[in-house]
């Protein structure tokens, strides 16, 4: 053994190198493993937010559809829009989430990073008037008669400028939605993150709230039907 070769004997003995930097190339690194895992939650919040959005953007479709005929498609725009308060409200338990895990300081959601200044600006004002649309909606059914002009008057103004905040939001996050939203139902990347399973079934459980709410609230449409044909402008 040459010179050369003992003192680098003697180098590693006393520095060995880590697993994953030059040690065995058979054991994985246990520092990059735990990293990799902690990653998984960012990813996990991102995949179920942007499924959740798909899921909205078609439902929001058909209800933008009902709109344009409002009294002859009230009751599918009332069964639409009782559907869509539960996938609403799972989008935003997501979004609340990240935005918690990341202003908590959680490593991995510092290292993912916040969305884009303007992202962040508009997307409290996105919440406060998705709610107010619904909160609106749910009211004017739901409400004492004495509620209904103001609160139509409220529905449609809030509509109205929640639909210029949703475009930005939506074009926004267009390009992370369409990159994300399949993961969990392609066989090919469904297993990279953890609970695709647990995902899927939040989204059809909200769904089916969905359902159960609107076949509960559409019958409260008919006195609205029957003031339509009254003359009353809906």
């Amino acid at each position: 053994m040459n010179r050369a070769t003992k003192s680098q004997t003697a180098s590693d003995l006393l520095n060995p190198a880590p697993h994953g930097d030059g040690g065995d190339p058979g054991q994985p690194d246990p520092a990059e493993g735990a990293s990799r895992e902690e990653d998984h939650g960012p990813e996990a919040n991102a995949r179920l937010t942007a499924s959740t959005a798909v899921v909205l953007f078609v439902l929001l479709a058909a209800e933008g559809v009902t709109i344009l005929r409002i009294r002859a498609l009230l009751t599918p725009h009332v069964f639409i829009g009782m559907l869509l308060v539960p996938p609403v409200l799972l989008k935003m338990g997501s979004t609340i989430w990240r935005f918690a895990r990341y202003y908590q300081g959680d490593t991995a959601y510092r290292r993912k990073g916040p969305p884009l200044a303007i992202l962040r600006l508009i997307g409290p004002v996105v919440v406060v008037l998705t709610l107010a649309v619904f909160a609106t909606g749910i009211a004017l059914l739901l409400g004492p008669r004495s509620w209904r002009s103001q609160m139509l008057l409220l529905h449609k103004a809030s509509f109205i400028v929640w639909l210029a905040a949703m475009a930005v939001h939506v074009l926004g996050h267009l390009l992370d939605t369409a990159r994300l939203a399949p993961r969990d139902w392609l066989r090919r990347t469904r297993r990279q993150v953890d609970g695709a399973g647990a995902r899927q079934w939040a989204i059809a459980a909200s769904l089916a709230l969905g359902l159960i709410l609107a076949v509960i609230v559409v019958p409260r449409v008919g006195p609205w039907l029957i003031i339509g044909h009254r003359g009353h402008r809906l």
